[in-house]
């Protein structure tokens, strides 16, 4: 539960930030300066969560491996196996989805843009 968590943490953090760094990209030599100190200010702020969430990151592995070599005693082989491959699929499918899940939403807005831009 907790690697679902902190995965997804993760996943929103970055993709606000990459947000706030399009949007900061996007923003043209005459746009007011609140604008962009606002932006930068925000940018700054995730950059300090990612940061954060990754050492949480760290923290939920080293946890994960105390876990497994406790249930590396228990599990025969072939069980302990599917039990390490559940992990890291788990890990795996729930970076994809949250990446499927950003494509459509970016899609979404594009597809509004360019319907009011006609």
């Amino acid at each position: 539960g907790d690697l679902d968590k902190v995965v997804n943490l993760l996943l929103s953090i970055s993709g606000r930030l990459a947000r706030v760094e399009t949007a900061l990209g996007s923003l043209g030599p005459h746009a007011p300066a609140e604008d962009k100190m606002a932006l930068r200010e925000k940018q700054r702020l995730l950059v300090a969560q990612l940061e954060d969430a990754k050492e949480l990151k760290e923290h939920v592995g080293r946890r994960e491996e105390a876990v497994g070599a406790m249930v590396a005693r228990y599990l025969p082989a072939e069980h302990l196996q599917d039990y390490q491959h559940f992990i890291k699929m788990k890990s795996a499918l729930i970076t994809e989805q949250r990446e499927l899940e950003e494509k459509i939403k970016l899609g979404q807005e594009q597809l509004l843009c360019l319907r009011e831009s006609l």
